[in-house]
């Protein structure tokens, strides 16, 4: 009988450091989709009652602890790092979808630059705060893309796309660190 074994979306690919930046892949633990069936407000007050986070604006994400939520669109989010509580499912269709998702960390002081030639939003500081969050293409990959430091984003997209966006990232990364050299 074959032996199974869990592997993770970027098993062996990562983490990749390039010039001024570095690719990591991120555990985030169990992430659920929440999808608002009802009002938007009795979700939100469901999920800070039990997670102490309030159901994100559009473009937004809110954390608290280990946990997050993040825009996903429409009356859609995903929340991160932590299971959801029972009452949530009295407002909003709850979907477990820890095993569909690739998520990797891009920082350093380059990170804006390398995202820059890949994706097609301002992600400036500037415009693109710590918290802001976008539903957006990167190379030609569906993807969030969420600022989570001065200088770091939490990228997610399809874990079947987990390498095609390492290899988007990192040709980037390489284009980006021979400018500087």
């Amino acid at each position: 009988m074959a032996e199974l074994k869990a592997r993770t979306a970027c098993e062996d690919a990562l983490p990749v450091t390039v010039g001024a930046a570095q690719l990591e892949e991120l555990d985030l633990g169990p992430v659920t989709s929440v999808m608002v069936w009802g009002q938007e407000a009795e979700v939100s007050a469901a999920m800070e009652a039990a997670h102490g986070m309030a159901f994100p604006k559009p473009n937004r994400s809110s954390s608290k602890d280990a946990g997050r939520c993040v825009w996903f669109g429409r009356n859609q989010a995903i929340l991160i790092g932590v299971a959801p509580d029972a009452t949530l499912g009295n407002h909003a269709a709850v979907v477990d979808q820890s095993d569909a998702w690739c998520a990797v960390s891009l920082s350093g002081s380059a990170s804006e630059d390398i995202l820059a030639r890949l994706v097609p939003v301002d992600l400036r500081r500037g415009q693109f705060k710590r918290g802001h969050t976008a539903r957006t293409q990167v190379g030609h990959m569906m993807a969030s893309v969420t600022r989570t430091g001065s200088d770091s984003f939490m990228i997610l997209v399809f874990r079947s796309m987990a390498i095609t966006l390492i290899h988007e990232l990192e040709q980037a990364m390489q284009a980006v660190a021979s400018r500087s050299t």
